[in-house]
């Protein structure tokens, strides 16, 4: 039964506002993250007529050296007449037995910097990568991580879009991490919903690892809060709902995701969430893997379960729920549920701090949607709903407008208990004879007393009575 909550209660909100929001890369295993336009995209500056005098001029086939003229005048660092120049300048060097590179005559005379020429020849590299997956064709770089670079391709075959994610060269001869990447296909293959990403084809091209999968062509929820601060509570809502079908079929297959987060949440054209990134998807029957990574934490600290910063071996579905709940938090007050300046204040926070109600960030979340969050973010796991189903109850209810099935504001009697004992030690009362100003005060406060306990004891048998009728 969904009581009406107090909103005046007060609440150190401008603390967490002052406090300078910690800056993830989302380092996380697994994770990705959103990078900006493409760097290489062709300038118009630059003259057809002008590239094949240019210096390092060649084919796509042809190493950095020899295309970095090119791929400097193409990125509008430089005119394709101060290429010309250094290419002038290069041919004297040699002459006089001074050897020197390209790069660094580029360098050398201001046209470029050492962290753009860095940048151009990771781009170059990424694009060589890509070239060596036979059936597709890569169009731009969609993002990066610490664990992968995510491309868009045109599967050649089917004539779509797609997304393929390759692992870094760095990370091919570690086994443990290549075995990790194959782990997150194999996931996503067992996954078949319209609300997950769909896995289509993964594999080794070369010394190149990738894993194919699905393109959304819409954004995150990263994003969608990044740009309107927050999200309107009916739309968090249903956002929410989308997630936790994804979720009920990932946890009926025996998959935990551990990594819910704004970034891993992604919105067609058409209005369609889709779960995104299964790199820390693990089996729950997977003790080995378990066992592991056992003492450890896996997630993303904004939105990561108390378990799972303990590294206890039982993650199960109410993890993913509390991500999920961290999410929705986020989504209806614009804010994280716990900030702090670095990873350990906040996963601290997640395990002691007490949570500001999401209806007092955001008076128009209502009651019973702040009730829903707040149970989804229960500490302890087994407060929490324990599976999607009974969580898609409670949402299905208060897009509705009626209160949360499961979700309830539940009364505090562990104070009943003592006040008992203690009423009994003095004995009853006489306030009809007071005798004293004294004794009138403390019969009157033992009679508020009895009042309240009364109404507490007849409220919560109201509501039992109500739970059993349904």
């Amino acid at each position: 039964m969904s009581k009406s909550r107090p909103k005046s209660k007060s609440h150190p909100i401008s603390s967490q506002e002052d406090e300078q929001p910690l800056s993830l890369d989302d380092s996380s295993d697994g994770s990705t993250q959103p990078v900006g336009a493409d760097q290489s995209a062709s300038s118009g500056s630059a003259q057809s007529g002008a590239d094949d005098a240019i210096a390092g001029s060649g084919t796509s086939t042809g190493g950095f050296d020899t295309m970095l003229g090119k791929l400097v005048v193409r990125s509008g660092l430089a005119t394709s007449e101060e290429i010309e120049l250094c290419d002038a300048m290069l041919r004297e060097s040699a002459e006089v037995d001074e050897p020197r590179t390209l790069a660094d005559l580029m360098v050398d005379n201001g046209f470029i910097t050492n962290r753009q020429l860095d940048r151009l020849r990771t781009e170059f590299e990424d694009n060589k990568t890509t070239e060596q997956i036979p059936g597709y064709t890569i169009k731009k770089k969609l993002g990066s991580g610490a664990m992968a670079t995510v491309y868009l391709a045109r599967q050649l075959s089917l004539d779509r879009l797609v997304a393929i994610k390759i692992l870094p060269k760095k990370f091919t001869g570690n086994a443990k991490f290549v075995e990790r990447f194959y782990k997150e296909g194999r996931a996503a293959a067992r996954l078949n919903h319209p609300n997950i990403v769909g896995a289509v084809d993964v594999g080794k091209a070369g010394d190149h690892h990738y894993f194919v999968m699905e393109y959304v062509d819409g954004p995150t929820i990263y994003d969608r809060i990044k740009k309107g601060k927050r999200i309107k509570v009916s739309e968090a809502i249903q956002v929410t709902t989308q997630v936790a079908y994804a979720l009920n079929h990932a946890h009926e297959r025996g998959f935990v995701h551990r990594d819910i987060k704004p970034k891993n949440i992604m919105v067609t054209k058409q209005g369609v969430v889709k779960l995104a990134d299964l790199g820390l998807a693990r089996a729950m029957s997977d003790k080995e893997a378990a066992e592991a990574e056992a003492g450890r934490a896996y997630g993303t600290p904004y939105y990561i379960s108390p378990e799972q910063i303990r590294g206890e071996i039982e993650i199960g579905p109410p993890a993913d729920i509390y991500g999920l709940g961290a999410t929705f938090y986020h989504m209806v007050t614009g804010k994280v549920p716990f900030g702090g300046k670095n990873p350990s204040a906040v996963m601290h926070k997640h395990l002691k701090a007490e949570l500001i109600p999401p209806d007092h960030i955001t008076p128009n979340v209502t009651a019973g949607c702040a009730q829903v969050i707040e149970m989804m973010m229960a500490k302890i796991p087994a407060e929490r709903y324990q599976n999607a189903v009974d969580l898609l109850t409670d949402l299905r209810l208060i897009a509705k407008g009626q209160p949360p099935h499961f979700a309830h504001k539940s009364f505090d009697l562990s104070a009943i208990g003592p006040a008992l004992k203690a009423s009994e030690k003095t004995g009853p009362v006489k306030v009809a004879k007071p005798r004293t100003q004294a004794t009138s005060q403390d019969g009157t406060k033992s009679t508020i007393l009895y009042v309240i306990i009364i109404m507490s004891l007849i409220a919560n048998f109201i509501m039992l009575l109500m739970l059993f009728s349904k």
